[in-house]
């Protein structure tokens, strides 16, 4: 009990912390955010940001655009540069060195914002991202992209990876049913852009041993969930953590928690080192 209660402490300690760090900094240019000063870059862990949608909806999932904004307008003041999912496998498999503070930033489902409130923020710092589409909806319904819109993405450097043809949680279908997904969007992906997607991303962010064999064999070369966390040499690449970004009472106070936060936590032994 008293161990459990420490623990408690320690975190409720952390979080008062990162509070007050963030209501003092917001909107600044003077924080560094994002890698442990006591690493050498060359064992930098990684920020990957998870988004979903970029827009005016009264939804947890969907930031608003002039708060994706401020959060660009954040990391590119703080000195983050975007990286590709090609670099961070260079990265972890094989040390290839990165640019200095690194982030990933990666959008879930495909939605049609994605293209008209997020790419332009995007393009004005110069940033790239990773979209994982659910291949059945693109160019089929009003509420996400369509494939000339993913293509234009794709020539700006965006690049776009697999997030099942239907949204199909994976762990809830028989193993046909999963390889029928997996590999029903991947063949999609190839007729429309050119290429086979080399990443995929867990509907629901559900998954298990079976499920990552699964894309393994489908021919995917990483898979990403939802786990809160940075990714570092350690990782399960078929189990990438990200940080999930939501909206809230005060979204840059939770955005800056979050992405600050899993250093700390991680020194502290809380989330994986």
């Amino acid at each position: 009990m008293k161990s459990g209660h420490r623990q408690t402490c320690t975190l409720i300690a952390v979080i008062v912390m990162l509070l007050f760090i963030a209501s003092t900094v917001a909107g600044t240019r003077a924080v560094v955010a994002g890698r442990d000063q006591d690493k050498p870059p060359s064992i930098v862990d990684i920020p990957i940001l998870n988004y979903h949608k970029v827009d005016t909806i009264h939804h947890s999932l969907s930031v608003l655009p002039e708060n994706f904004e401020k959060q660009m307008a954040y990391l590119n003041d703080n000195g983050f540069h975007t990286i590709t999912p090609d670099q961070l496998m260079a990265y972890l498999k094989f040390g290839k060195p990165l640019p200095e503070k690194p982030v990933m930033i990666t959008f879930d489902d495909g939605y049609l914002d994605n293209y008209a409130n997020a790419f332009p923020s995007m393009k004005k710092y110069g940033f790239t991202g990773t979209i994982f589409l659910v291949t059945a909806k693109i160019g089929q319904d009003q509420r996400f992209m369509n494939w000339d819109q993913v293509r234009e993405m794709q020539q700006a450097g965006f690049v776009f990876g697999s997030h099942t043809a239907n949204h199909t949680a994976l762990t809830k279908v028989d193993a046909a049913q999963a390889e029928a997904e997996l590999v029903g969007s991947r063949d999609e992906m190839e007729r429309q852009l050119g290429q086979k997607p080399r990443y995929f991303a867990y509907p629901t962010g559900t998954y298990n041993l079976q499920i990552e064999q699964a894309v393994r064999q489908a021919g995917y070369r990483a898979a990403f969930t939802v786990r809160y966390g940075q990714v570092g040499p350690d990782s399960d690449l078929y189990a990438l953590e990200r940080i999930p970004i939501f909206q809230s009472e005060n979204t840059f106070r939770s955005f800056f928690i979050r992405l600050n936060g899993a250093t700390l936590l991680e020194r502290l032994g809380m989330i994986r080192n």
